[in-house]
Parts: structure tokens; sequence; C-alpha cells
């Protein structure tokens, strides 16, 4: 069943990550298409939820830019409520 992760001496290749991947999609039974960049993009909008900041998450990824990583992210009711919820707070302590 491979090397255990404590004798590894490199990384993982490309093609055995999409293996493995493929394996767990048949194995789950899910239905849906799932790759590489779906576990990313579900990674990353997981740790958005959780309340990493996004700066966080683009140093995870690897991204240069900014704007690369919003694009892998994408703000699920999860999030936005609790965003809501702050931003009627602040609007309800100005004085108009």
């Amino acid at each position: 069943m491979g090397i255990p992760l404590s004798k590894a001496t490199k990384a993982m290749g490309v093609t055995g990550v999409q293996r493995a991947i493929r394996a767990a999609v048949l194995e789950s039974g899910v239905q849906k298409q799932a790759t590489v960049h779906t576990l990313r993009h579900s990674w990353a909008t997981h740790m958005l939820e959780a309340g990493v900041s996004l700066r966080v998450i683009q140093g995870c990824l690897g991204h240069s830019s900014i704007k690369t990583t919003t694009i892998y992210t994408h703000i699920t009711r999860k999030a936005e409520v609790p965003a809501n919820e702050a931003i009627n707070e602040v609007l309800d302590e100005l004085q108009w």
C-alpha cells in the first residue's frame, strides 16, 4: 500500500496523486467527476469557511496573485451569514 509518510524521501508524483484521487472517487461511490483541481478548490473553500485568511490560503496554494486564489474560493452560505452579521453589527453602531 505504498511507502509510509514517515519513510518518504520525495514528494508524490503528479500521476500518482491523480490515480489516488480517481481510486478514492471510485471507492466512495461518488457519481460526480472529481479531479486534483476539485480537491484544491474544496480545500480552499473549507479553509475560507473555517475563517482562514485568504492571504494564508494564497500562500498554501502557492499563488503569487491573490486574484488567482479568489478563483479557487467562493463564498458559500455558511461563510456569508457570519459576514453579513458582522457588517450589520458595524452598521448598527454607526450614528446616521
